[in-house]
């Protein structure tokens, strides 16, 4: 079946199978950037933006996503380029599979929580597992990118 999609801002039509997940979907596509994990929604590899939400690509049929909007890390280069400096000033990075997953629930905690206290900040981390650093990094680098683009509001 084809559905019709807008991917990082370009319409496409996409032949899929009614029972076939996203993120098969936009990998044989060509959108490797999304990544695959766990293929049960608890890893967070595989995050994207639907209609601006992020969510997980392999909790949706890809039927689903006919007529919405999707947005990979691809879609948010220069943004994901940004909060990547702050996950590898604090060290975070190691082997950075987790990584785009990670930004873009980062870009929507940014979109969705002004002055996001600590505990807020992991409500929207909490479906990101990185395996091979700590989250205290992770947090630290949050707050530093948030207090930065405060910082840069301001001028």
């Amino acid at each position: 079946m084809k559905i019709n999609v807008k991917i990082n801002g370009k319409k496409k039509i996409l032949d899929v199978s009614p029972d076939e997940y996203l993120v098969e979907a936009l990998r044989r596509n060509g959108y490797l950037e999304v990544r695959k994990g766990c293929d049960t929604g608890v890893c967070g590899v595989c995050t994207i933006h639907l209609d601006g939400k992020a969510v997980l690509a392999c909790t949706i049929l890809a039927p689903r996503a006919d007529g919405h909007e999707i947005t990979t890390i691809k879609g948010v280069e220069e943004e994901a380029k940004v909060v990547a400096k702050y996950l590898v000033d604090e060290g975070v990075d190691q082997c950075g599979y987790c990584s785009p997953g990670t930004i873009m629930s980062i870009l929507y905690l940014e979109k969705c929580v002004e002055n996001p206290t600590d505990e807020e900040i992991l409500h929207y981390l909490s479906g990101n597992l990185c395996r091979c650093t700590g989250y205290v990094g992770q947090l630290r680098a949050i707050k530093k990118y948030l207090e930065g683009k405060k910082d840069e509001d301001c001028k």
